[in-house]
């Protein structure tokens, strides 16, 4: 039976909606995670620790489309949730064509001046070469990889999540067939593994802007809009924490970067590398999570259906705790065999992440908190508080963390930073919930 943003969500129905979103952003990550594999094991250590080093800023091009899917998604479910279907899909289409101009500029001035990106960030010598040989491939996909972003909130607000999944594993299946093709069977290196990610993108965006290009089931379809650009700023105000959480993420990474190279040097960064690749892949359970149940937020708001809004927060609460101690759980219990697949050929290395995993996982126990709650804000179209909670969350606390604790602790203060953060992160979404439930009557 089709599940409507209108519909009363129990437990099993909340979860059966969300799934798809979740598997959606799993699959996402997965694209660094097998390149990472791949580079690693069958290219090098110095390549590998050169696609660490220059992920964080590809992520920061790519999180506009994070912005104008969080952001603008909110803003259609919610003129859906008012009962103007025609203007939502305006709005929607503004959003998309925007972020493939977007795109296309970001892709070209990036691939122009990447060298000095990655010198300015201190890359050198090989790590410099691999860093500019593997970013201008990838960037090709770039446009790609935002409309995947952008897509992937708007299919749930479409009532399409189960078909954003699919394209998804298809794009995800793509990249690992051609990691294994390019890098293992015809040996292409560092070129292979950035070739299978960018035709995976490309393929992954494609497939979604076609099929909302053509006449099809959903309540969006893309049509002729004008540019209201009032709309737009909205949507982007709006949206704005998830742009933040993103750039500060990667700004951070960036930082988590620097600090390793002074602390443990090359080694350090694949170290950091391997526990982005689980990071990212446990986080995106939250991240599908929050995606899969932010356009049923903003649909009962603009209905004003308190009661409905109530329920989704309370049972989400629940959700997430279950999911955090499960998260925790699992890395912990993961932590060696993991570390062995991506750095098991170097025993010096493995000691590093395995060390760096055991402690990290312990920040799985409160992350889902500060990133649901930034997305619960933003489906209630408040992008002030939205953005506060992210930016504390990714950039304020972290920084402060990763400067002062590496002083008391040497390189393990590296990895307890994180810890701090996602604590001082949690407690803020709490009071933030806590003080804005009669504004919003949840």
């Amino acid at each position: 039976m089709k599940i409507q943003l209108s519909d009363h969500f129990t437990y099993k129905k909340l979860i059966r909606f969300t799934i798809p979103s979740i598997a959606m952003m799993v699959f996402t990550s997965i694209y660094g995670v097998v390149d990472g594999y791949f580079v690693s094991n069958f290219v090098g250590k110095i390549p590998f620790a050169a696609v660490n080093f220059i992920m964080p800023f590809i992520m920061i091009l790519s999180a506009i489309g994070f912005m104008f899917g969080t952001g603008g998604s909110a803003l259609v479910a919610k003129t859906m949730g008012e009962g103007h279907l025609e203007k939502a899909n305006r709005q929607f289409s503004l959003f998309v064509y925007v972020s493939i101009i977007s795109g296309i500029v970001l892709t070209i001035i990036s691939i122009i001046f990447i060298p000095q990106i990655a010198s300015f960030l201190g890359a050198k010598s090989d790590m410099l070469n691999n860093c500019v040989q593997y970013s201008r491939i990838v960037l090709i996909g770039l446009t790609g990889f935002i409309l995947q972003m952008v897509f992937s909130s708007f299919f749930v607000t479409a009532e399409k999540p189960q078909l954003g999944f699919f394209i998804t594993v298809a794009s995800g299946v793509t990249n690992i067939l051609l990691d294994a093709i390019l890098v293992v069977l015809l040996k292409w290196g560092l070129m292979g593994a950035a070739a299978a990610t960018a035709i995976s993108q490309i393929i992954g965006g494609g497939a979604a802007l076609a099929y909302f290009l053509s006449p099809n089931s959903s309540l969006l379809r893309l049509t002729k809009t004008n540019y209201d650009w009032k709309t737009l700023l909205r949507a982007c105000a709006n949206g704005s924490s998830e742009l933040m959480s993103n750039i500060s993420m990667s700004l951070v990474g960036m930082l988590y970067n620097i600090q390793l190279i002074k602390y443990a040097g090359e080694d350090g960064v694949a170290a950091y590398g391997v526990l982005m690749y689980v990071n990212l892949i446990f986080l995106a359970v939250f991240i599908g999570y929050s995606i899969g149940t932010a356009p049923i937020i903003s649909y009962h708001f603009g209905s004003a259906n308190h009661m409905e809004l109530k329920n989704i927060l309370k049972k989400s609460i629940v959700i997430i705790s279950i999911f955090s101690i499960g998260m925790f759980v699992s890395a912990e219990l993961s932590a060696r065999s993991l570390s062995t697949i991506f750095v098991g050929y170097d025993k010096g290395l493995l000691s590093i992440t395995l060390r760096g995993f055991l402690i990290y996982s312990f920040s799985f126990l409160f992350a889902g908190a500060g990133i649901f709650g930034s997305s619960f804000f933003t489906a209630l179209n408040n992008g002030l508080i939205s953005a506060t909670i992210s930016f504390l969350r990714t950039l304020v606390f972290e920084i402060i963390a990763i400067f002062l604790l590496p002083l008391l602790f040497g390189i393990d203060g590296i990895w307890y930073s994180i810890i701090v953060a996602e604590v001082m992160a949690f407690v803020v979404t709490v009071l933030f919930l806590i003080g804005e439930r009669n504004r919003y009557h949840y």
